[in-house]
């Protein structure tokens, strides 16, 4: 992406938000970044940046703009109208103001999105929430961290020179406040206050905090926390209300944004499922390239009451466990079936289904089947893999709640011949109907005994093992099968169709035959 110009910047947030007064090396010039001045550290060496003159008054900011000037920024920005315009243009830096009462932290966040320099960290895509940390601990003294409802970091401060203990290292290096009893309490009280709370050390060595609920509409987004080493600044608290309020804002801007990326990733998934969508187009919407494997999971269960609201909970369940293993992913619903693509190798793909079907069935106190489709060289042929799970499903139970295609590929090419022999006319007619009609009249069992013959190779002892009858009482059912029938068991091709057709249309198989 070309980089931002001060032109560019001006565009953005120009007028009434950010006035520019003097521009001495025009407005082309680039602008990487916008960084808050710390009095109490050495200026860094940012060539393009932007410094935000915390803490100095707009009337002072003169030496500051030479400071600026030597470390190769592009501009300085104050804080009202009275700004050092001589000096900007003898230094040649841009002077740019914001108004009065606008809080340094909001001014950071205005500017930093719209160069848009700080990178989307890996760890959440709260890009912003990392420049309102930096505003408000430049602004109140203390190292800042933004945390959602389950204590998860979500964002923190890299001012350099803050104070910082043991508990805050630990929480940044895992992302997680450490689990703890007095934190937990802390957090019941900080979740029941209307504003922000100051908090005692929980042990030697670490520091006490000043912290603050996020909340919008009454609900409870995370926490603000600061740690306090005594120097906080006297409006501290205000600042972090007002901090607070940001962060409920970029909470819920990233929880929208976030939805709307689910949306269109389940739409396109859907879409591929369907053979509807372009696998290069696709493959760039959900980053997954190679080959791929459809899984679906189906409640098992017939006339569920709140069966729908049940299904969406196991949409729930299935994209929580494949974005633990996968990272970002996608999954959808469809026809009362949750789809997932997972992506190759697929030697662990059977584990994840057992998993996720352990997971559900505890969960939702339903029990959950899963299928698994072939593994297919790309997203091209993901309809194919769809196809074989929706087949791996219906040849399912409660003996076998999870398998792979490759598991039950004869149960399923069976499954499918049914089909394919019901629906054509000349393919269901011929002697096994005769039969059934022989045994249903006669109360006779020349079906299941003929089925158990060609299942035994034509064996007479192995048929009558399967019967669980004498081999002479076999062989007496199949003579008088000839004669009231009138099959010919001497022709091979007779004999291959009438086991199809018994088995396959009759469903006569293995556990239909057993005596």
């Amino acid at each position: 992406m070309d980089a931002c110009t001060l032109g560019d910047l001006l565009d953005a947030v120009g007028g009434t938000s950010v006035r520019l007064h003097t521009a001495p090396a025009g407005l082309t010039v680039p602008v990487t970044e916008a960084l808050l001045h710390d009095a109490h550290a050495p200026l860094p060496q940012v060539p393009g940046a932007l410094l935000l003159a915390v803490g100095v008054r707009a009337a002072a900011a003169g030496p500051l703009v030479r400071a600026a000037a030597d470390a190769g920024m592009a501009g300085l920005v104050v804080r009202g109208a009275d700004g050092p315009t001589a000096e900007a243009e003898t230094y040649g830096v841009a002077l740019l103001s914001v108004a009065e009462d606008m809080a340094w932290h909001r001014a950071h966040l205005l500017l930093a999105s719209a160069i848009g320099a700080r990178p989307v960290p890996a760890t959440g895509g709260h890009g912003d929430l990392f420049a309102l940390a930096d505003a408000i601990a430049a602004a109140t003294g203390g190292a800042t961290a933004v945390e959602d409802p389950r204590r998860r970091i979500l964002a923190y401060s890299t001012v350099p020179g803050q104070p910082v203990d043991e508990d805050r290292r630990q929480g940044i290096l895992g992302l997680q406040v450490p689990a703890a009893v007095e934190n937990t309490e802390q957090y019941r009280m900080l979740f029941a206050a209307d504003g922000p709370l100051r908090l005692p050390a929980l042990g030697d060595g670490v520091l006490p905090r000043l912290a603050v609920a996020v909340r919008a509409g009454g609900e409870t987004l995370g926490s603000v926390w600061v740690v306090d080493d005594g120097t906080l600044a006297a409006d501290a608290e205000e600042t972090l209300v007002q901090g607070a309020t940001t962060a409920a804002l970029l909470l819920l801007r990233a929880r929208a944004a976030q939805e709307l990326a689910r949306h269109q990733n389940s739409d396109l998934l859907r879409r591929l499922l369907e053979g509807t969508a372009d696998a290069a187009t696709s493959a760039v919407g959900l980053g997954v390239e190679g080959p791929v494997r459809v899984a679906a999971f189906v409640l098992d269960t017939a006339g569920l009451p709140d069966a729908e609201q049940t299904a969406l909970r196991l949409l729930d369940v299935v994209r929580l466990q494949c974005a633990a293993r996968y990272g970002r992913h996608a999954c959808v619903l469809a026809d009362g079936v949750v789809y997932a693509l997972l992506p190759a190798p697929g030697a662990r793909h059977r584990r994840l289904a057992e998993d996720i079907v352990a997971r559900a069935g505890q969960s939702l106190r339903v029990p959950v089947r899963a299928g698994l489709g072939e593994v297919v060289a790309g997203l091209g042929e993901v309809a194919g893999s769809r196809a074989d799970a929706d087949l791996v499903l219906r040849v399912l139970g409660p003996a076998l709640p999870v398998a792979t295609i490759d598991e039950v590929r004869p149960r399923v090419t069976l499954l499918r011949l049914a089909e394919v022999l019901g629906k054509q006319r000349e393919l269901t007619a011929g002697s096994w109907r005769r039969v059934l009609a022989y045994d249903d009249e006669h109360g006779t069992d020349y079906a299941r005994t003929l089925v158990c013959w060609f299942d035994a190779g034509c064996d007479m002892a192995e048929a009558a093992r399967l019967l669980a009858v004498h081999p002479n009482t076999c062989r007496y059912r199949l003579k008088q099968a000839r004669k009231h029938v009138g099959i010919d068991l001497d022709d091979p091709d007779e004999r291959l169709v009438l086991w199809l057709q018994l088995r396959v249309l009759a469903g006569l198989g293995p556990a239909a035959t057993a005596g």
